[in-house]
């Protein structure tokens, strides 16, 4: 069975038209006035097309392209042009596009572009498939790169919880990569196809934020002129992804946690319910019991949304994984903004690995961003001379302890097994390096083992 062709643009005659020709030549058209009402549909494991017009308002074709490619490079997008956009569409084609066709075409023209597409679709989700089956590196390892035993356990983790309908709670420092870890979870479940919708609680205004979560029936407040669904009816049969969770304020999270336990939404300003068909994800940076335990957090919440807890490690809990990292934002880096990627020398990659980074994955993804754009030379992160052996030798073995603490939430005789040394030695080394097993596990139980 062919995958779905999403037709986005904003001329209704023109789109009714294209999806009118691709129904009749047995494609699966679904049509949208614009890229905003089609952004959240499509995940890793889309398994259709996208034909967008290139000149839209609002956000136009190239900038779509741009935005899902940020999320799977692979999904063929076919651009519409006009006859002055020949340049553009031959600059697309440089940037990912993977074909283009000029206005006005014929039927036949189309749907041979589109079946062409579709198979190559259909071929990169086989191939991922296959290469998961045989062991090999698939895209999870891609999107979540890194061979540290935190990194490992995350993946294993993920692929386990995917195919679930559980809600999951993920709690990691800022810029780790907590909303990467929700959609892979997304893209593994039966709702892939369905949007993912993160709700950023933090940005929310605080005079609209039911509103925008609920929606609203005409006259429930003076500015309702019109009635309007919530982002939580805008994402039937998909996720949800409640952003920075701790930040809503309480009198919401009492009517999010009615929500989440009928799944059922009433808008603002009716009576009436209806049957909200989602999976529930939220991400935190704060520590929710301790919200909790000072009264900012419904505990009931978090309880009910905390069926399962992934955590995701900051990137100074994995140096290790930094070299590799570095050189995957580079190649990502270079292809934003169109350039050559430079060589990146080992000693470079041996002071990134050595500094801190508050910032984790997204604070390190700026500096590829600057080394590619050549504002940040290969000596520039710390100037300070390379560290002796000694010192880089301690320092890997209190990251490996800290890895395996971390990703077996401080079970010790798992670590010290795992690391291949004795129970004595191991309550050595990280008193040696200031570790406590009371920092990696989940309700802080000190309990001897």
């Amino acid at each position: 069975m062919m995958g779905p062709v999403y037709v986005v643009d904003d001329d209704p005659d023109l789109r009714a038209s294209t999806a009118q020709a691709l129904d009749l030549a047995g494609l699966t058209p679904r049509e949208f006035a614009s890229a905003e009402d089609m952004a959240d549909l499509v995940g890793f494991g889309f398994p259709g097309v996208v034909l967008t017009d290139i000149r839209m308002p609002g956000i136009d074709g190239l900038t779509l392209m741009n935005r899902i490619h940020a999320i799977d490079r692979e999904v063929p997008v076919i651009l519409m042009t006009g006859h002055g956009d020949l340049q553009l569409a031959v600059r697309a084609m440089r940037e990912g596009a993977h074909d283009f066709i000029e206005k006005p075409f014929a039927a036949g023209q189309l749907t041979e572009i589109l079946a062409r597409a579709l198979a190559y679709r259909r071929l990169v989700l086989e191939n991922r498939t296959l290469r998961a089956a045989a062991g090999q590196v698939d895209d999870l390892e891609y999107r979540l790169a890194g061979r540290s035993n935190a990194m490992i356990d995350l993946r294993r983790r993920i692929r386990t919880l995917g195919p679930t309908e559980a809600d999951v709670l993920i709690i990691g420092p800022t810029g780790a990569g907590k909303e990467l870890a929700a959609r892979a979870l997304h893209d593994l479940s039966p709702r892939a196809a369905g949007p993912f919708v993160a709700i950023d609680c933090a940005a929310l205004p605080a005079d609209l934020i039911e509103s925008e979560l609920f929606g609203h029936e005409i006259g429930a407040f003076p500015s309702a002129v019109r009635a309007r669904y919530g982002k939580f009816e805008h994402a039937q049969r998909g996720t949800v992804l409640l952003d920075d969770l701790g930040s809503m304020p309480l009198a919401v999270q009492a009517k999010l946690l009615r929500v989440i336990e009928s799944r059922v939404v009433t808008r603002l300003g009716s009576n009436d319910t209806y049957p909200l068909d989602v999976r529930f994800m939220a991400t935190s940076r704060a520590d929710l019991h301790a919200e909790a335990a000072a009264g900012r957090f419904r505990d009931d919440l978090l309880y009910r949304l905390n069926v399962v807890t992934l955590h995701v490690p900051p990137l100074d809990a994995r140096r290790e994984d930094i070299g590799t990292l570095f050189l995957k934002l580079v190649d990502e880096a270079a292809g934003r903004h169109r350039r050559d990627a430079p060589p990146v020398p080992p000693l470079m990659i041996a002071r990134l690995t050595s500094r801190d980074w508050p910032g984790n994955v997204r604070e390190l993804r700026n500096a590829a961003d600057r080394y590619v754009l050549g504002l940040e030379t290969a000596g520039h992160p710390t100037d300070a001379p390379p560290q002796r052996l000694s010192d880089r030798v301690a320092d890997f073995e209190r990251r490996e302890i800290e890895s395996a603490l971390s990703a077996h939430a401080g079970t010790l005789r798992a670590v010290y097994e795992g690391l291949g040394l004795s129970r004595k030695t191991l309550y050595e080394k990280m008193q040696k390096h200031g570790l406590s097993k009371s920092d990696f596990t989940d309700d802080g139980d000190t309990a001897p083992e």
